[in-house]
C-alpha cells in the first residue's frame, strides 16, 4: 500500500494511504487517511477487515501507533470501519470513535467493545493538539443520511468521505491527485449521480465549504483534489443531475 503526503508542517501532517495492489480485485479500493498533530494521530475511514493487514503494514512506517486516540468514521459502510476492532486492538487503549449518533448502535456490530463520541447532527470538533482543532462538518445524504467530513483549517485540507469519490481503472493510480479534470470526470460521474440521493443536502454542503479556505479535498475512494481543481470539483458537483436510482420508479418518481 502507497502512502502519500498531503500537508506536513512540523509535527502535523495529513497522510492518505491506497492503490494497493495486492488488494483482491472483488475488494473496491480505498483511500485511508492519517492526521497527525502534536502527539496524537487520528485514523480517518481506516478501512474494512481486509485491507487491515497491507494498511497496519504501511501506517507503522510513518507513526507511533500509541499516539492513536481518536478513530473517525464518515458513515456506517464496510469499506469505512469493518476493521475498527482491530484498529482498537493496536491504537492506544481508550482511543474515541468519532461517528454519527445514528450509526453507533449499527456499527457496534462491528466491535460492540468500542468507545464511541457520538457526533450530532449539526457535527463538531476534535483537538488534536493546541494550534489544531479538526472541524466534523454534516455531510447528510451525500450519500449516507448521517455522514460527516473532517475540515482542517490549518493545513486548509478537507476530508469529504465519498464527496468526489471516483471508480479509476487500475492504470490510472500511479498518483494521489488528480492531473486533469476534464479527464477524471469520467470516473466521478457514474458515482455520484447514483450514490448522492438529495440536491437539497447537495447544495447546502456546497455552499457550506465554499466558505472555507481549501487547499485539498481528498475523498475515500480515487483522487484528490488540489489548488483550482478544489472550485473545480464544487463546480462541477453543484450542476451534476444526481438521485438517479429514482429512475427505476418510472415516471412518477422523474415528475417530483
Amino acid at each position: 500500500m502507497k502512502c502519500f503526503k498531503l500537508f506536513s508542517q512540523g509535527d502535523h501532517r495529513w497522510l492518505a494511504f491506497g492503490q494497493d495492489r495486492s488488494r483482491p480485485d472483488s475488494i473496491t479500493d480505498t483511500v485511508q487517511v492519517v492526521v497527525t498533530a502534536g502527539n496524537n494521530t487520528m485514523l480517518l475511514d481506516p478501512g474494512g477487515i481486509e485491507i487491515f493487514p497491507s494498511m497496519m503494514g504501511a501506517l507503522v512506517h510513518e507513526i507511533d501507533m500509541e499516539t492513536v486516540r481518536h478513530i473517525f468514521l464518515s458513515h456506517q459502510d464496510p469499506d469505512v470501519g469493518s476493521g475498527l476492532a482491530l484498529w482498537r486492538q493496536v491504537a492506544a487503549p481508550g482511543t474515541v470513535i468519532h461517528l454519527a449518533q445514528l450509526w453507533t448502535g449499527y456499527v457496534s456490530h462491528f466491535d460492540a467493545e468500542a468507545k464511541f463520541a457520538p457526533i450530532p447532527d449539526q457535527g463538531g470538533e476534535v483537538q488534536l493538539s493546541g494550534s489544531v482543532r479538526l472541524r466534523l462538518l454534516p455531510a447528510h445524504y451525500l450519500h449516507s443520511p448521517a455522514n460527516f467530513c473532517v475540515y482542517d483549517p490549518v493545513a486548509r485540507v478537507l476530508f469529504s468521505g465519498d464527496i468526489g469519490a471516483a471508480q479509476l481503472p487500475g492504470e490510472k493510480l500511479r498518483d494521489i491527485w488528480v492531473s486533469n479534470f476534464a479527464e477524471h470526470v469520467q470516473y466521478m460521474s457514474g458515482f455520484h449521480r447514483r450514490f448522492m440521493g438529495s440536491r437539497e443536502a447537495r447544495d447546502a454542503w456546497i455552499e457550506m465549504v465554499s466558505a472555507l479556505a481549501i487547499d485539498v479535498i481528498v475523498p475515500q475512494h480515487g483522487l484528490a483534489f488540489r489548488g483550482p481543481d478544489v472550485r473545480r470539483f464544487l463546480d462541477w458537483f453543484a450542476e451534476l443531475p444526481i438521485g438517479s436510482g429514482l429512475e427505476a420508479f418510472g415516471n412518477r418518481a422523474a415528475r417530483k
